[in-house]
C-alpha cells in the first residue's frame, strides 16, 4: 500500500492494555513517514501503548525496547498525537489501549528504498 494518505484506522474496544493488535506493517522495500492519532471517545481517560519494532514479538507486545509510547494517558474525550515518525521497511507498528472505545488513525507516506 505505498503512497500517502491514511494507512490503517481501527477502532480498539476491549479496553485490555496488554491486548495487542497489529495496527500496521511498513510494506518491504519501502520507508515511511507517519503520523499517528489516538482520539478517546469516552469521558474517561485512558492509557495506550504503541510499539514500533521489526521482531514479531512486538505484535504480542513482548519486546519493551520496542516501546515508542507506554503507558500515556489519554483524557476522556482527548486526543494523542505524534507526527513525523520516520519507520523502517519491514516494521511493525502496534497498539494497546486500556480505554473501551479509542479511534486510532495512521497515515503518512511512503517512499520506496530502491
Amino acid at each position: 500500500m505505498a503512497g500517502s494518505g491514511i494507512k490503517a484506522t481501527t477502532q480498539l474496544t476491549s479496553g485490555a492494555i496488554g491486548t495487542y493488535t497489529l495496527l500496521y506493517n511498513v510494506p518491504a522495500g519501502y520507508y515511511g513517514v507517519y503520523n499517528i492519532s489516538f482520539t478517546n471517545t469516552t469521558s474517561t481517560a485512558a492509557n495506550i501503548r504503541l510499539y514500533i519494532g521489526s521482531s514479531t514479538a512486538a505484535v504480542s507486545g513482548q519486546v519493551l525496547s520496542e516501546a515508542f509510547e507506554y503507558q500515556t494517558s489519554v483524557t476522556g474525550y482527548g486526543v494523542f498525537e505524534r507526527t513525523g515518525i520516520v519507520i523502517q521497511a519491514g516494521a511493525n507498528i502496534v497498539i494497546s489501549s486500556s480505554g473501551t472505545a479509542m479511534n486510532i488513525n495512521l497515515y503518512g507516506i511512503e517512499t520506496s528504498t530502491t
